[in-house]
């Protein structure tokens, strides 16, 4: 799910009732017969599943998003993450301050990836938007894993700058920028200080700590990043490590 750039999770989302009502009111993203478009890469397959709610020239719109923030998750690997995967996107019911109020992903058998998009929102000013980076870098672990909140959020957290700042979306000061804020916003919420990450992860969905978590794990990452670069002396990065993994376990459950 997406993490917040600068209200926190849970403004960003009004309250648990606000985002439920987004659900139920927003069209269903249930793949239709066929997709709209099929993205090819090397030998891997991208399909598009666009609601048939967006008229003709949204759907174009939308398709050089897509396409566009997925060559960036390409080059983390030089290659999308899976042989096949899906993203599908359905309007928003209630997108007047947010572009794309709602993203996640669903692991099975093909990956699949799910936006709530405002229909006005141009290809230009949804690249911009910080959500659809979020969760395509859900995608750099190979399963989805159980429990441990603050190590997937925490991870997407991260790449979702660096593959903006890698597009060009954020220059090098914005990005670090970004990645400042979040470390702050989780900094500040000290009523969890003292409380071990693995606590705070297991409980946020009732106790809060969003940005506790999803930013305390982005700096793991961001650590790991600078060690692995320092002590390999620029040979081995988070983004091969992350490769390797997923060249070895990405069909393991």
């Amino acid at each position: 799910m997406r993490a917040d750039r600068s209200r926190g999770w849970a403004q960003a989302r009004r309250s648990g009732l606000a985002v439920a009502a987004l659900i139920m009111t927003a069209l269903s993203v249930a793949p239709a017969a066929a997709p709209n478009a099929t993205l090819l890469r090397d030998d891997r397959q991208l399909r598009l599943f666009i609601s048939p709610e967006f008229t003709a020239e949204q759907r174009l719109q939308l398709t050089a998003w897509i396409d566009f923030i997925a060559e960036t998750l390409a080059q983390v690997y030089g290659h999308w993450p899976r042989r096949q995967w899906e993203i599908a996107i359905a309007p928003a019911a209630a997108a007047e301050h947010d572009l794309i109020p709602w993203g996640q992903v669903k692991r099975d058998t093909v990956d699949r990836v799910e936006f709530y998009t405002a229909p006005r929102a141009s290809a230009e000013e949804l690249k911009r938007e910080w959500t659809g980076y979020h969760e395509l870098a859900h995608l750099l672990i190979p399963y989805q894993g159980w429990g441990d909140a603050w190590f997937s959020e925490g991870l997407a957290s991260y790449y979702q700058n660096i593959l903006q700042g890698r597009a060009g979306i954020l220059t090098e000061q914005e990005t670090w920028q970004k990645l400042f804020d979040g470390f702050s916003r989780g900094q500040a919420e000290t009523r969890f200080d003292g409380q071990d990450l693995a606590s705070v992860s297991k409980a946020m969905r009732y106790r809060g700590g969003f940005m506790r978590v999803y930013w305390s794990g982005a700096w793991y990452f961001l650590s790991i990043d600078m060690r692995l670069r320092r002590q390999s002396r620029g040979k081995l990065t988070l983004d091969k490590a992350l490769q390797k993994l997923n060249s070895c376990c990405a069909d393991e459950q």
